[in-house]
């Protein structure tokens, strides 16, 4: 085992207005170990990004509410940090690669001063302004941007490369934790194995461990050390890579995740998809929260939730073992 850098104890969220409340991340554990990458996996709407926010407490301060748990970072609770001590973590010790990059940028500022103002912000080095520009186009061309282009403004910058500049923001100041939401749904292939590849060599080079948030399997095993799976907020399974991709038993609902992967052989379905919806967050079912939709779903599934079943680093929760 190695030197954790976060761990999450017991943490729980909800969205309340004074109609309904939603239930959004439900009592999740987990930890991230320095240097490594640990993924996240599941559905839209699984608490994936309620996750990533919580640790940086950027969630809506109106409506969002931290019920329980602790968010241990280097062994410190963030979520006892004043405001002021937290705008120091952020960008600085810990970074979040946005879902979107199309709304991630400020369409009125040029890249240069969307890096510069995080390399400003968090100038504890004291430098002058033009080593903070010289640090600019390092950065740029770190993550495969000329220089040149540090005076564009986003709509002049393709998809790929808008996504590569909010990876720069992001890594500018060379944080310990990289949080990446799905940092790669809006590209196409191609360009997506380009920006999974540049942010695995940038990790490995910075020295920086990474919370890899997604929907896609495929990227997992790309990117990976570890995975939690996510489903209507809390995790189901847990284990190495090696574990969620070869151990003989898993969480129907990890089964159903494999079984909606493109599957190109003749002989066989190119997809299995899981049938139904996710539960209403607002309401959520008694039980076990999958057995709505799950195929092997029996009586004791839809009244006592499931207890953990332990094997090694892995980690499964259902009634099937």
């Amino acid at each position: 085992m190695g030197e954790k850098l976060l761990e999450i104890k017991n943490l729980t969220v909800a969205y309340e207005t004074d109609l309904e409340t939603v239930h959004a991340v439900n009592n999740i554990s987990f930890s991230l170990e320095k240097g490594s990458t640990l993924g996240i996996v599941g559905e839209t709407g699984a608490g994936k990004t309620t996750t990533a926010l919580s640790i940086l407490r950027l969630l809506p301060e109106r409506t969002a509410k931290i019920r329980s748990g602790a968010v241990l970072f280097k062994g410190e609770d963030l979520l006892s940090y004043t405001e002021s001590g937290m705008l120091k973590v952020r960008g600085a010790k810990i970074s979040m690669i946005f879902q979107d990059p199309m709304t991630a940028l400020n369409p009125i500022l040029t890249v240069e001063d969307q890096i510069g103002e995080t390399l400003r912000f968090h100038n504890a080095e004291n430098k002058t302004s033009a080593e903070i520009a010289a640090k600019v186009e390092e950065t740029l061309e770190m993550v495969g941007i000329p220089a040149f282009r540090k005076k564009d403004y986003p709509h002049q910058l393709s998809g790929g490369m808008k996504q590569r500049v909010v990876i720069a923001i992001a890594l500018a100041c060379e944080p310990e934790l990289l949080i990446a939401d799905e940092p790669t749904t809006a590209l196409d292939v191609t360009i997506q194995a380009q920006v999974l590849a540049m942010i695995e060599e940038l990790k490995t080079r910075l020295d920086t461990s990474m919370i890899m948030i997604t929907h896609d399997l495929g990227v997992v095993a790309q990117t990976c050390d570890d995975v939690c799976v996510m489903y209507a907020g809390e995790i189901i399974e847990i284990g190495s890579a090696e574990d969620i991709f070869t151990a003989p038993a898993h969480h129907p609902y990890t089964v159903g995740l494999f079984g909606s992967l493109p599957n190109l052989k003749a002989d066989t379905p190119r997809l299995s998809p899981i049938s139904g919806l996710m539960p209403d967050p607002t309401n959520l079912p008694k039980g076990c929260k999958f057995s709505p939709r799950c195929p092997r779903r029996m009586d004791i599934c839809e009244e006592k939730e499931p207890s953990a079943f332990v094997n090694g680093t892995h980690t499964i929760c259902c009634h099937l073992y």
